[in-house]
């Protein structure tokens, strides 16, 4: 049976690159924020409850209205609640097929909001990556071309890492001053070693 990691960090924190990096060591990554977003295009129980709730106007075709639905459930937490409701148990159920077929010591699951999810619970050990928030706001700017206003709303939209670290195994600072290859092959040393991160 393999372990699982769980990866998250808030947005702008790097968790794509530390995810990058784990692959690179021969790990693999179920990206569940990217599987839910495949989901919420492809699966029939999702499509037909969103067009219920939204209207038909959620759906471009085949491709989820994302900015329309972002629009309409980032300030309603309701809403919000809602369509994770609907989403968590699919991607979960996903995620356990995914990870019984995984034959490597250990995997990694990585979501933005594994804590606030409850999926960590689900995870043997979980890892927290973090950055100062100046240094998020300006990677996600230049990544997302938003504003610094835009940044700090999706910020505040997510719990503090000081909530996270309570909950973390272990944590990697990615502030450009800590290097994060080292840190992330140490974790892997000790995972593949002793089955633990520490």
């Amino acid at each position: 049976m393999t372990i699982t990691v769980g990866i998250t960090g808030g947005i702008g924190s790097g968790k794509s690159t530390v995810c990058e990096i784990f692959k690179i060591l021969g790990i693999p990554v179920f990206e569940a924020d990217k599987v839910a977003r495949n989901l919420m295009n492809e699966n029939s129980e999702i499509r037909q409850n969103l067009v219920e709730w939204f209207g038909s106007e959620i759906y471009s075709g085949n491709q989820l209205n994302r900015k329309l639905l972002a629009e309409l459930i980032f300030n309603d937490n309701s809403l919000l609640t809602k369509v994770n409701s609907l989403v968590h148990p699919i991607v979960r159920a996903e995620f356990e097929k995914w990870k019984n077929s995984q034959n490597t010591v250990y995997s990694v699951y990585e979501a933005a909001i594994l804590f606030e999810s409850g999926f960590y619970k689900l995870m043997d050990f979980t890892i927290l990556i973090t950055a100062p928030e100046q240094i998020r706001i300006n990677r996600v700017m230049k990544r997302d071309n938003l504003s610094p206003g835009q940044v700090v709303a999706r910020i505040k939209n997510q719990w503090p890492d000081d909530e996270k670290r309570k909950l973390a195994t272990t944590v990697i600072i990615n502030d450009n001053k800590n290097l994060i290859i080292p840190q992330i092959i140490e974790i892997d040393k000790k995972l593949k070693e002793d089955g633990k991160i520490w």
